[in-house]
C-alpha cells in the first residue's frame, strides 16, 4: 500500500494535498 499512496501523492500533490495532509500523516504513522 505504501507504493499505492506515494503514487497517487504526486497527483494529488497540487489541490487535493491539503485535504488529505492530515490523513498522509496519519497513514505514514
Amino acid at each position: 500500500m505504501g507504493s499505492l499512496i506515494k503514487k497517487r501523492r504526486k497527483k494529488m500533490r497540487k489541490h487535493k494535498y491539503k485535504k488529505y495532509g492530515k490523513r498522509m500523516k496519519a497513514n505514514k504513522k
